[in-house]
């Protein structure tokens, strides 16, 4: 199963982060690029334990349908997503928050299989996890932007 972990440094506080990071309207946003929406569940705010969220987006081409809930949540600290259905035969995405003087590391853990089998392998390998690691830090780099507005403590 392969894993993505992208520490980002931000000037901000965690529960700015935190709150940017599961806010729906601000997902969105950050990935325009793929027309991503949410369509039902938990369509805009912050999402909290136990709610899920159904999106639709354009990947390689295709446009994708994908639900995931929230499975664990420790605020302003560390919450989880899982995939409940979609195009991966599973995901897991850990979002952790830890406060360093007046920044904050942010740390994303994505665990995710494909599905096929070796073809899914091989999509890992050649692309996949190259693809999810990009859409990950460019979504991470917006965070940043948009948590260093706020005025800092």
């Amino acid at each position: 199963m392969p894993i993505i972990e992208i520490h980002t440094c931000i000037k901000a506080d965690k529960q700015i982060c935190f709150d940017l990071a599961r806010n729906i309207d601000f997902h969105q946003e950050s990935l325009q690029h793929s027309n991503e929406k949410a369509i039902s569940g938990k369509t805009s705010g912050l999402i909290e334990l136990g709610e899920s969220v159904t999106w639709v987006a354009k990947h390689f081409g295709f446009t994708q349908k994908l639900t995931s809930k929230i499975t664990e949540f420790q605020l302003p600290n560390y919450f989880v997503d899982e995939m409940v259905s979609g195009a991966f035969k599973s995901f897991k995405h850990e979002h952790v928050f830890q406060q360093n003087g007046n920044q904050t590391l942010m740390i994303d853990k994505f665990y995710f299989q494909s599905p096929f089998g070796i073809l899914g392998k091989l999509a890992n390998y050649l692309f996949l996890k190259n693809y999810m690691t990009n859409l990950l830090k460019t979504r991470n780099q917006l965070l940043k932007k948009e948590a260093e507005k706020v005025i800092n403590f």
